[in-house]
């Protein structure tokens, strides 16, 4: 559980790099949030002082995540109201049944269950058996569904359209980075991408979309081996607690028959 901060004056500073970060003007927050561009400004400069009340009325009108407005509490001095339970704890038991349920269902195509920096927490056994079919060279590289698109010891190696996919999901995270400026872990998983070899110079590339389709599609050869996937993320809802708001649930479809054989004749299913 996040802990308030011991100095307020970090409110006015924290509001005005969110409202940057979602290129709004002060005028634009306060008809949001339905208070005075007046007051607006002296919360942002520490000439006034945020109640509990106004500081929830900003979090929601900048579209803050569970976790940031937990922040902008502590930075005005004010306990967080957000829960951020562990994942096995018991306020997640019906969430976690539900992950499990989708995974299952996700059945003998691939699903993975991942927090907001992408790390891998589970994956169902389609999944598995993709991985075992295009396996990394190091098995820690591939504990973060980013990072191993661009670590030479991850999945890299097996992505034959590598250069364009890499570049869209630079350019993607990039943005998802800079419309949460205080998370250090989306913002770390970007720096070690970035730092993996080749990769550096696909940044600088405009990305532009690859082929017909309406999704990018990940080719993936291994000698006579080949599958070309797209992927569907599922969030929850209505979250009301921390964790559950950052999970994320990644499903693998494939996007040709052939890839659609391959899947069911590894899992064993012969439908046509």
């Amino acid at each position: 559980m996040l802990k308030p901060a011991t100095d307020p004056t970090d409110f006015g500073p924290q509001l005005r790099t969110w409202r940057l970060a979602r290129r709004m003007t002060q005028e634009q927050l306060a008809g949001d949030a339905e208070i005075s561009t007046r007051h607006l400004s002296f919360l942002e400069g520490g000439r006034a002082r945020p109640s509990r009340e106004m500081v929830l009325v900003l979090g929601s009108a900048l579209e803050l995540p569970l976790r940031d407005r937990n922040a902008l509490l502590g930075a005005a001095g004010f306990a967080p109201v957000y829960r951020d339970s562990p994942l096995e704890g018991p306020a997640l038991i019906p969430v976690m049944r539900a992950v499990d349920h989708i995974l299952n269902q996700q059945e003998p195509f691939g699903a993975v269950l991942m927090d907001r920096a992408w790390n891998l927490i589970k994956a169902n056994r389609g999944a598995q058996r993709v991985l075992a079919l295009f396996p990394p060279l190091e098995a820690a590289a591939a504990s973060n569904l980013l990072l191993t698109l661009c670590h030479p010891g991850g999945i890299r190696r097996h992505i034959v359209n590598w250069e364009p996919l890499v570049s869209l999901l630079i350019d993607r995270h990039r943005r998802e980075v800079a419309a949460f400026p205080n998370d250090t872990a989306r913002r770390d998983v970007l720096d070690a991408m970035m730092g993996q070899p080749g990769v550096a110079e696909l940044g600088h590339r405009p990305s532009a979309p690859q082929g017909h389709a309406p999704y990018v599609t990940v080719h993936l050869r291994n000698g006579p081996v080949e599958a070309r996937l797209f992927t569907l993320l599922t969030t929850l809802g209505t979250p009301l607690d921390v964790t559950a708001e950052e999970l994320r649930i990644e499903s693998y479809f494939p996007a040709d028959d052939a890839t659609e054989r391959l899947l069911r004749g590894m899992a064993g299913d012969s439908r046509d």
